[in-house]
Formats: C-alpha cells, sequence, structure tokens
C-alpha cells in the first residue's frame, strides 16, 4: 500500500495511494541533512515502539483478507494440475545429475551468481570508524546500527528458508545449483553485517542487543515475523511462498539499501557503502532467479494474490524506514522513500507477471546509477575486480587450456 494504514476508529482521514503518490511527486527534492553532529539525543526509543499502528487491522482488510483466501484456490496457467506434478518439483532421481542442462536460463543465472563471488574479508573499513566517531550525529548512528541489525538477522532468515522448503521442494539440478551459491552468499552477507556491527558499536551489551534484534527492537521483529510466517506456512503453495521471498529480497532490502546509498552520496562510510553496493546486487540477482522460477511454473497463483503479498510487504517496509526508524534520521525525505518502495514493488509485480499498482516514477535519481536496475542488468554492474571465475568466457577453451599448461619456466 502507499501509505502506513493507522486503524483506530475516529481517528483523522488517511490519505489515500494516489494522494501519497502525488504529494511524493510534487515534493521531489531531498531534505537537506541537518547538522546535529553535536547533539546526542536520538529520535527513536526502541521501547516505546513495541506496538506500530500499522499491527492494527480495520474492518476492510478483514474482509480483503477473506477474498485472498477464496483466490488462493484459483490457480493462472495449467490450473488442474496438482503441484507435485510441476516440472520443477517433481520428484525425480534425474536431480542427481548436472548434464544435459535442461532450464538454460536457470543455469546461466547460477553462472552469473557463481561469476560474482566475494567474501568479507575484502571489505576495507577502516575509514568508516572515523566517520563513525566523528562525522555521524547520534541520529545516524542510531539508523545505521538498526539498520544492519535487521540485515544481519534477514540473511539467516532467507537461508532458513533455502534449507528449510525450497532446496528441498525444487528438483531441477540447475535451480539447486543456484540456491547451494545462494546459501553460501547469504553467510558472506551475514558475516559482513556482523563484522560491521562488531566494528562500529563497541559496548558489548549494545551489541548484544544488536545481534538479538529479531527479539529485541519491535520494527525489525516485524519484518522478521513476516518472513517466518511463510517459512512454516504448511498450507501455502509453492509459488506463493516464492512470490513472498521474492518480496522479502526485493522489498524488504530495498529502503534500508537506498538509504545506504544516500549516505555514499554524502560521501560517508565508504567500506558500508561498498559492501552495500555488492549485497544489493547480490539480492537483486536472488529476487530476480525468484521470478525467472515463477515463469517457469506450469501452475501459478491468481495475479491479486500475488498483488496481495507484494503490498502487504510494501506497507511493513514503508511502516518501517516512515515510522519506525524513520529516514529523516539521516536527511531523507520520507515521502520519497515511500514512493521509491512502491516503484520497487511495482517492478517486481511486472517481473512476476502482474500489473503495476501503484505507477510512480524513482525519485533517486542516484539509485538508477547505483543498484536495482533493470531485470538484467542488476547483476551486470557489478564491480569488475569481484569477478572471482571466468565463466562468462567458456567458449574460449583455447585459452583456458593454454592456461594449464605445466611450464619449468615458472618461479614457484
Amino acid at each position: 500500500m502507499s501509505s502506513v494504514v493507522a486503524s483506530t476508529r475516529g481517528s483523522s482521514p488517511v490519505p489515500t495511494p494516489s494522494k501519497k503518490a502525488t504529494e511524493a511527486i510534487a515534493a521531489l527534492s531531498f531534505a537537506s541533512p541537518k547538522k546535529l553532529h553535536k547533539r546526542p539525543d536520538v529520535v527513536i526509543d526502541d521501547r516505546k515502539r513495541s506496538v506500530s499502528p500499522d499491527t492494527l487491522i480495520d474492518e476492510d482488510e478483514i474482509g480483503e483478507e477473506d477474498d485472498i483466501q477464496i483466490l488462493r484456490k484459483k490457480f493462472v496457467g495449467e490450473v488442474d494440475m496438482p503441484e507435485s506434478e510441476e516440472p520443477l518439483l517433481k520428484e525425480s532421481k534425474r536431480r542427481f545429475v548436472l548434464f544435459p542442462i535442461q532450464y538454460h536460463e536457470i543455469w546461466q543465472m547460477y553462472k552469473k551468481a557463481e561469476a560474482s563471488f566475494w567474501t568479507a574479508e575484502e571489505m576495507d573499513l577502516s575509514k568508516d570508524i572515523h566517520d563513525w566517531n566523528n562525522r555521524l550525529n547520534d541520529n545516524e548512528r542510531h539508523f545505521i546500527s538498526h539498520v544492519l541489525a535487521f540485515f544481519a538477522a534477514s540473511d539467516g532468515i532467507v537461508n532458513e528458508n533455502l534449507v528449510e522448503r525450497f532446496s528441498n521442494e525444487v528438483q531441477a539440478a540447475e535451480a539447486r545449483c543456484f540456491y547451494g551459491f545462494q546459501i553460501m552468499m547469504e553467510n558472506i552477507h551475514s558475516e559482513t553485517y556482523s563484522l560491521l556491527i562488531d566494528t562500529y558499536i563497541k559496548d558489548p551489551a549494545r551489541r548484544e542487543y544488536l545481534f538479538d534484534a529479531v527479539e529485541t527492537i519491535p520494527c525489525v521483529k516485524r519484518k522478521a515475523d513476516w518472513a517466518l510466517k511463510w517459512i512454516s506456512d504448511q498450507h501455502s503453495t509453492f509459488a506463493e511462498r516464492l512470490v513472498a521471498f521474492a518480496a522479502v529480497e526485493g522489498i524488504f532490502f530495498s529502503g534500508s539499501f537506498a538509504s545506504i546509498f544516500w549516505l555514499k552520496k554524502r560521501g560517508l562510510m565508504p567500506g558500508l557503502t561498498f559492501s552495500n553496493e555488492l549485497i544489493s546486487r547480490d539480492e537483486g540477482m536472488h529476487t530476480d532467479f525468484a521470478c525467472l522460477l515463477f515463469s517457469h511454473l506450469k501452475r501459478r497463483p491468481h495475479p491479486d494474490v500475488v498483488k496481495h503479498i507484494i503490498t502487504q510487504a510494501v506497507k511493513i517496509e514503508q511502516e518501517f524506514l516512515t515510522d519506525a526508524l524513520p529516514v529523516s534520521l539521516i536527511g531523507m525525505n520520507a515521502k520519497l522513500m515511500c514512493q521509491y518502495i512502491e516503484f520497487v514493488a511495482d517492478r517486481l509485480l511486472v517481473s512476476l507477471g502482474n500489473e503495476k499498482v501503484y505507477n510512480v516514477a524513482n525519485p533517486f535519481d542516484f539509485m538508477d546509477m547505483i543498484s536495482l536496475q533493470g531485470k538484467t542488468n542488476f547483476f551486470e554492474k557489478r564491480v569488475s575486480d569481484y569477478s572471482k571465475a571466468n565463466v562468462n568466457h567458456s567458449n574460449q577453451k583455447a585459452e583456458a587450456v593454454a592456461s594449464k599448461t605445466f611450464s619449468l619456466d615458472e618461479d614457484f
């Protein structure tokens, strides 16, 4: 949805989605960062946010949930096909063997993921420590630490789903290769975020508080609970959960990625922003892969079910970055952040075969140049130094053979 819904009766009228979008476009400029470097106050107190307005459900939403439950029994494509007969999911001994490749697009996605490998040890955080201590104010430190707390836990949740559900359900060997590599990369992401927290936060008690964010910080817990709900849901179809985790990686991360890139635009925290660039490209690839698998499914959910899942994620992400952990803490325009999340959601909906819901433009020009590009270009714009495997030049067999020739002239 385009706005965070407060559902208590008697409250002031809530702006409609179209009105929110209009206001956002009219305000198409960044708020100048306030120079608060000497002020120790922090705007947000986690302890006072045990319940957010958006956790309340009004009567209209209850009616919508009833409609969705009916639509979940309706499908598009080969509607009479049981899920157990879905080619990607149908049990087969062929899953133990890779060649000959059956799903070439899926295999190429795996090879592109393989080519983008990097490790946490390659991050240089030396300049970040100076920025953290001398160039950021308390509000900015609060914001960054809470975003990192969400990220540190979220990659573990994504892996939980991959290990417990998707890797067991998907039978295509090519897709299993991708999931295996994704699990490794999510581990590297988690290590990187943990390393960032460990580097910036020197107080042990505060560090533990952030590492336990899914239990200690309500706004982080809400996002985590939504994702965990889909992992434990035994009644949802694979396709529904595929959409849900495309939303987790494509929407739940989008606003936070943009907020860190905003720091890059201001010349702050180069180690954090570089790791954010690499991780955002990985997550974009994971989202693209979910859309690719979705397109291979013979029986897919009703478009309104897809829309419902995506718009739920939009509401949660908007509330997270405009109310629970407002981007105004780092000098960003909250209305534009809402619009940006809607823009990302629209692109994801189109990739899943749906119509756009919000029809808004990208308000953040710097994101056009850095990350979250179109479906293919997203992962082709990675930093060349981090192309670890020569997987995109398999046709150059002669050079590959020559490079492996044993020579006694080499210095050992």
